[in-house]
């Protein structure tokens, strides 16, 4: 089997891949994980209202009362949850609450890099790194529901560079990988 090493941009074969990943690990980032069994969701909630008012304070914008809203319910589980989702429970305490209000909310949490669009999915998760710019990886578990996103800037470079030689530009680099996670598939 041939492997693709994204640092040397070549093939090499399972026994010289081993061999340069004891030599140089790869750097990837996982901004957010799959829940583990054991998990404080308030404080996750919490902890990323916080991180989004600080980057937004640091932009000079304002998280106005309806963002903040769409952002908690967003947050309010590690599943990802459509507009419409989001819009039946904002209709309870807002009756007039109508779709380009949510749209528009998501829309300015999504410039902001607060949440992130699953396209495939048609729904929207919290980013794991408020602010980071929008070139992730998504796991999807294809059993639960549950998204885990990574960053790698070598496998970003990679894409844009194999882009480019077939003369492409790219704008969103954004992957969404299906499958099951440790829990789902009985590994965890």
């Amino acid at each position: 089997m041939l492997y693709y090493n994204v640092q040397q941009q070549r093939l090499f074969s399972h026994k010289t891949m081993t061999q340069i990943k004891t030599q140089a690990s790869i750097e990837t980032n996982v901004l957010r994980e799959f829940t583990p069994a054991r998990h404080r969701h308030r404080g996750c909630i919490s902890a990323a209202l916080r991180k989004a008012e600080v980057a937004c304070k640091e932009q000079g914008i304002r998280l106005t009362a309806l963002r903040r809203r769409v952002f908690e319910l967003v947050w309010a589980s590690h599943e990802p949850v459509k507009a419409y989702d989001i819009l039946q429970v904002l209709q309870r305490d807002q009756p007039r609450a109508a779709p380009p209000t949510v749209y528009r909310a998501l829309d300015f949490l999504q410039l902001q890099g607060l949440v992130h669009k699953i396209e495939s999915l048609n729904a929207y998760v919290g980013c794991g790194a408020p602010g980071h710019p929008e070139s992730g990886v998504f796991l999807i578990c294809r059993s639960c529901a549950e998204i885990a996103e990574l960053d790698d800037p070598a496998l970003n470079s990679m894409i844009v560079k194999l882009a480019a030689q077939l003369d492409f530009a790219t704008e969103d680099k954004v992957m969404e990988i299906k499958g099951y996670c440790a829990r789902c598939s009985g590994r965890g």
